[in-house]
């Protein structure tokens, strides 16, 4: 097997993007002066010998996090000077809450041993899970045991533990067909199917969407679905399920023996619509969740499941085996998570979210070259998803280019939908994802520069066509 070329972001940037009909890119490499040798070898290894090890190819298999490949040339302008301003990555602007910050540096001064605990975490941040579920859901306290309370390393984690235990090789789980980069990536390195769902109008994949590709696939004699996965608030759209949507998903997935899986790790950052969790609705489902977003804790890396008696044995023997348990400081210091000086601290963040929201959307508004029908509704989650539109767009014009172009030129970084899209499709190349978490004033500063650079970018457009 003749490893697969892998072109950083970074490069992306200095060269002419083309799209075929095929979703991956090709790039010009003429002014790279790459060797016969360097352009077989993945990005970021050294050459391979004839003595060197082989690289397998489940990890040959695996996309870059593109997000991160724009972040990575966004800190490379930084460290050479320039004022970045970055909207690439759902990095909270503040860090974790004074309460918590205080609770770790209490632990690590004190005599505390911070050793292992138990595979599933600290009884106790167990128990604040639970009761924060009790408080804030419909749920009662059978549909939340701690027994069933898994905190896990990051929701990354426990996505891994969750896919291992719940899917074998060759099964088929659903995924909207815009959404989360990784849940593809790292279902793909487990050797399971993707199902890609088009997701409606409102930019959701809800039972009708879902439905229709159970009867697709029956029709056809395709592959049955064993699992959904999908994001509420979402992603990079900001959609939102309603309680109903909600529960109608879960009462189609219990009816077909689909297995899914609720990712709800923006809750908390929502304006206005009402939250849901999948608990409530069903006693299947794998709820993941995280101390990253709305408790601004995403380098601590820790999150929890909330997962169905059936996988209690399982899901201990793997976080056994893979991680042992989630960072015992961490898991200290979230016990601080829910105290009442420790909400004030987060809704502020809120509200700094809400007016970079309106930030964002407003100044949008103001581009009449855009659809606003193109725009997701960011109901929650603090990013804003954007279709360029066929007239904003021509051959070697789309999303990575403008966001190349972008960074290199104004020092912004955005987010191409080459990252969030069905890689089957053409959409990547058509949307960008901005993200809002790193405050007002980088709002507003990114908005003013991308308003500038727009003119430009349209004449591009134009000579190209």
């Amino acid at each position: 097997m003749i490893p697969r070329k892998v072109i950083p972001f970074a490069l992306l940037a200095a060269t002419s993007v083309a799209f075929t009909s095929s979703p991956t890119p090709f790039v010009r490499l003429s002014s790279l002066k790459m060797s016969e040798s360097e352009e077989s070898v993945p990005f970021g290894t050294t050459s391979m010998s004839a003595t060197t090890p082989k690289i397998s190819e489940r990890a040959l298999s695996v996309p870059s996090f593109k997000v991160m490949d724009v972040l990575q040339r966004a800190n490379e302008l930084q460290a050479e000077g320039h004022d970045v301003i970055h909207c690439e990555v759902g990095q909270p602007e503040s860090g974790a809450p004074s309460t918590v910050a205080a609770a770790a540096i209490e632990s690590l001064t004190g005599r505390d041993v911070m050793g292992y605990t138990d595979a599933f975490g600290l009884l106790p941040l167990r128990e604040k899970i639970r009761d924060h579920y009790l408080k804030n859901y419909n749920v009662g306290k059978e549909q939340v045991d701690t027994k069933n309370i898994v905190v896990t390393t990051g929701s990354s984690g426990g996505f891994l533990i969750a896919f291992t235990a719940a899917f074998d090789v060759g099964d088929t789980v659903a995924v909207a067909s815009s959404g989360y980069p990784c849940y593809r990536n790292i279902l793909g390195a487990l050797n399971v199917n993707l199902a890609n769902v088009p997701i409606n109008e409102e930019f959701k994949l809800t039972a009708k969407e879902l439905g229709n590709e159970i009867e697709h696939r029956r029709k056809h004699g395709k592959k049955e679905i064993n699992g959904l996965i999908l994001s509420s608030p979402s992603n990079p759209t900001g959609s939102m399920l309603t309680p109903t949507e909600l529960k109608d998903l879960c009462q189609l997935c219990d009816k077909n023996r689909i297995q899914f899986l609720s990712d709800e790790i923006y809750h908390g950052i929502t304006y206005g619509k009402e939250e849901a969790t999948a608990l409530t609705y069903t006693n299947n489902a794998i709820v993941i969740n995280s101390f990253s977003k709305y408790y601004s804790m995403s380098g601590w890396r820790l999150g929890w499941m909330i997962i169905p008696d059936h996988l209690v044995a399982p899901i201990n023997s793997l976080q056994q085996n893979m991680f042992i348990n989630a960072p015992t400081i961490s898991q200290t210091a979230a016990l601080k998570c829910w105290d009442d000086d420790t909400i004030e601290e987060l809704e502020k963040h809120i509200e700094k979210y809400r007016e970079s929201r309106s930030i964002i959307l407003n100044e949008l508004k103001k581009i009449k070259e855009l659809d606003q029908k193109n725009i997701a509704p960011a109901d929650g989650g603090f990013y804003v998803y954007i279709d360029l539109g066929d007239e904003n767009l021509a051959k070697g014009k789309g999303a990575v280019e403008m966001c190349a172009a972008l960074l290199e030129e104004e020092y912004v970084a955005f987010t191409p939908g080459t990252d969030f899209e069905d890689p089957s499709g053409c959409l990547g190349d058509r949307r960008f994802r901005i993200s809002y978490a790193g405050g007002v004033q980088t709002a507003t500063e990114g908005l003013k520069r991308f308003r500038r650079f727009w003119p430009s970018w349209l004449e591009r457009v134009h000579n190209a066509k």
